[in-house]
């Protein structure tokens, strides 16, 4: 399969592999390639988002791609080349807003540093702002405990921390393009309970950069 397509070029392909079903899966190389072939600033915030929501319907289509094939260090440097208004457009979106939470939450886990956590015991909460739904708020918990991670948006447990921010914000975090403590400096971080647990959170992953 040749790695010289174009963005276009890819999503016809896509779009016809959904209709094939007995088509092979697409591999996340391939997607890691698209990933690489685009240039952000040649989109509008709406173009970007569309495309994304593309890729994504087409794995719910079971069509043979997923977006969480996506390597994290393609998403990494997607979101790094993304502009602000195209990243707001993705967090603003009502069907890309809840695939990247879970899936930012998913690679997480990965991420996890075990000798860092291994005597640890936290559960933190998490809600992003929302205006359109009825009390504000998309709400996530996050355990770390005995060296495991897990995350879902209700694990009824009692928070030992709350943390506060917009999606917009998290993404950049959770991708590395900006530090988790200079959002706390500006205001952009609320934290309600245990201070210091979420002064230390990012520690205990392994962050990834981009290039």
């Amino acid at each position: 399969m040749p790695t010289t397509r174009t963005p276009k070029t890819w999503l016809r392909y896509f779009r016809r592999r959904r209709l094939a079903q007995s088509a092979p899966a697409a591999t996340g190389d391939e997607l890691d390639v698209l990933a690489s072939a685009l240039d952000p600033s040649r989109l509008t915030a709406e173009q970007f988002v569309q495309l994304l929501r593309t890729l994504h319907m087409l794995g719910d289509a079971d069509a043979g791609v997923h977006l969480s094939t996506l390597s994290t260090d393609s998403l990494v440097r997607l979101v790094s080349r993304a502009s602000k208004e195209q990243l707001k457009g993705l967090a603003g979106d009502e069907v890309l807003r809840p695939f990247f939470l879970d899936e930012i939450f998913r690679r997480m886990s990965e991420q996890l540093i075990p000798e860092k956590v291994r005597d640890i015991s936290i559960v933190v909460s998490w809600r992003f702002t929302n205006d359109d739904v009825e009390d504000g708020f998309d709400r996530y918990q996050m355990v770390v405990e005995a060296g495991e991670f897990a995350a879902a948006k209700d694990l009824d447990r009692i928070p030992d921390t709350t943390v506060t921010l917009s999606v917009y914000d998290f993404i950049l975090m959770a991708t590395g393009n900006t530090a988790f403590a200079s959002m706390f400096v500006t205001g952009k971080v609320k934290v309600k309970g245990d201070y210091s647990i979420a002064a230390l959170l990012t520690t205990y992953f392994d962050i990834p950069k981009p290039v």
